[in-house]
């Protein structure tokens, strides 16, 4: 049993909730979302104002789904209430970000600056050494933040690199001199 599915998931005022099949769709005052679900393991209902989902067979498959499901559906609608948001921290010598139109260019200790398109949805801003990436789909903030981490992880030596604002890097002491 899912504790997480067995919960109705309340929804907000100005917000809507439609499911058309396997389609589900949140409306809210920042803008619309909407993601097909797998209906044959897991069904979903709208009533009085909350959303349920319940398995509709008893296997492992609809039991790991119940909640991953809820967990995508508690997403969307909070998404279009609230924006998610990601900052991430540059950290190093030299180490810059410009905003150029709809590109991310990062000068992140390459002999090259490295170019990342932003996704539809997405609004990123730059400030001094810090990136903030906001948006109502929690998935697509996630993947961009996490992409633009990969390009230079913060290493452990002198944490250069780029890293989230509440990741702690764990620091090695380093060669010592005799």
């Amino acid at each position: 049993m899912s504790r997480i599915g067995k919960k109705p998931i309340t929804i907000p005022e100005k917000t809507d909730v439609t499911v058309d099949g396997a389609v589900v769709t949140v409306k809210g005052p920042l803008g619309e979302l909407s993601r097909s679900f797998d209906t044959r393991t897991i069904s979903i209902a709208v009533k009085d104002g909350d959303v349920t989902t319940e398995p509709t067979k008893e296997s492992k498959h609809a039991q790991a789904l119940w909640g991953t499901y809820a967990s995508h559906l508690q997403n969307m609608i909070l998404g279009v209430n609230t924006p998610y948001e990601k900052k991430l921290i540059v950290e190093g010598v030299g180490y810059k970000v410009d905003m150029q139109g709809t590109q991310l260019v990062l000068h992140v200790g390459f002999s090259h600056a490295v170019e990342l398109d932003v996704p539809k949805g997405l609004n990123v801003s730059v400030e001094k050494n810090t990136i903030t990436v906001s948006g109502i789909d929690k998935e697509l903030v996630g993947h961009f933040a996490a992409k633009v981490r990969s390009v230079k992880k913060p290493e452990p030596y002198k944490g250069k690199g780029i890293r989230y604002e509440d990741e702690v890097v764990r620091r090695k002491q380093g060669k010592k001199a005799a």
